[in-house]
């Protein structure tokens, strides 16, 4: 077995679920410790995984909290793992059965990074969907492209403990966005080790995922992350310049999209922290 704890937080998706254990039992290498957090659901999860924890005698560590969110659900998960690597799986995603035993291998063989991720097939309504070039993810300095948008896929990571003591948690006041909030954390002064190998699968299109659910509007959790960034961090004078242009051009377009709802004082108030960031990236605009 693999000196690997994965972590799966889940919520009302007990059929899904089961794939992505499946998934895990199928591997090639297994990992030591598979930790199940089902943040407060209310369908039958926690017989579901009784059921299969009997029916194919794979050890699963099942931990039930109140709803709050799948950030909280991730530190619960990092809290309790026992194993100096963490993988992290989606209820609803799932992996090639090498992915974890070629992924630790080429992460174990560069003990300079903290955290590695590959590539991945999107599948949405079980069909296949290409990626456009600027999703594909990249190896070493990704920050200017997790600036731009959610550049890594939460189930194709897999990170040394020690990341999370150095960068801290997931973001527990954002109910979506928080993985966006994170790698933009890391990014910032950690390097990414890329496997270039489709070794995860994702699944899309269903009503009950957290980017469907928060599809409008979500760009503000985006600010309220970019904006804790470039406040809270300490930064290069270049990444900083970089974080307030892209905060400055996602307030003007949220802005505009307040205007055309009729909301004005929310559009008066992000055009104001539009031209903020705008001044923080260019002193000279004062």
């Amino acid at each position: 077995m693999l000196d690997i704890s994965v972590i799966i937080p889940t919520f009302n998706r007990s059929e899904q679920l089961v794939r992505a254990l499946e998934s895990i039992a199928n591997q090639r290498a297994k990992p030591s410790e598979i930790i199940v957090i089902d943040d407060g659901s209310t369908d039958d999860t926690g017989t579901t995984i009784a059921d299969y924890s009997v029916r194919t005698n794979v050890a699963i560590r099942y931990l039930h909290q109140i709803n709050r969110g799948p950030a909280a659900a991730r530190n619960r998960g990092i809290a309790e793992a026992s194993k100096p690597y963490l993988a992290f799986l989606d209820s609803d995603d799932e992996w090639h059965r090498d992915k974890l035993s070629l992924q630790y291998q080429a992460f174990k063989s560069a003990p300079e990074y903290l955290i590695s991720h590959t590539k991945e097939r999107w599948l949405k309504n079980g069909q296949h969907l290409n990626q456009k070039k600027y999703h594909i993810p990249l190896h070493g300095d990704i920050f200017a492209q997790s600036l731009r948008l959610c550049c890594v896929g939460m189930s194709t990571v897999m990170a040394r403990r020690e990341l999370f003591a150095s960068c801290g948690l997931f973001n527990e006041s954002l109910r979506c966005c928080e993985d966006y909030d994170f790698w933009l954390r890391v990014s910032a002064f950690e390097s990414f080790y890329l496997v270039e190998k489709r070794y995860t699968i994702k699944h899309g299109g269903r009503p009950d995922q957290v980017s469907n659910i928060f599809r409008v509007g979500m760009d503000r959790f985006r600010i309220q992350a970019l904006a804790h960034l470039v406040t809270t961090s300490s930064l290069k004078s270049e990444q900083r310049r970089a974080a307030c242009l892209e905060l400055n051009k996602r307030c003007t377009i949220y802005a505009t999209g307040c205007k055309k709802h009729d909301k004005r004082e929310e559009a008066t108030y992000y055009l104001r922290l539009a031209d903020h960031f705008r001044q923080k990236s260019d002193p000279s605009l004062k």
